[in-house]
């Protein structure tokens, strides 16, 4: 499903995103860095658990090692 928008953006930004994603068209470079916040945004919610999590495996039997 896609959402037709109006945006109000500063020119110099839009072209300066487009030479640095490699973009030919504003519809992608909002897309591709629409994308790159919501992948950064779910990786720090990852972070977030980092150490409150308590995973008791033992790797070998995971990895199938003797």
């Amino acid at each position: 499903m896609r959402m037709r928008t109006t945006l109000d953006l500063p020119d110099i930004l839009i072209q300066d995103a487009m030479k640095v994603c490699h973009q030919k068209t504003k519809t992608a470079v909002i897309i591709t860095a629409l994308q790159d916040l919501v992948r950064k945004g779910r990786l720090q919610e990852l972070r977030n658990f980092k150490g409150r999590v308590s995973l008791d495996l033992d790797l070998n039997a995971v990895r199938k090692r003797s």
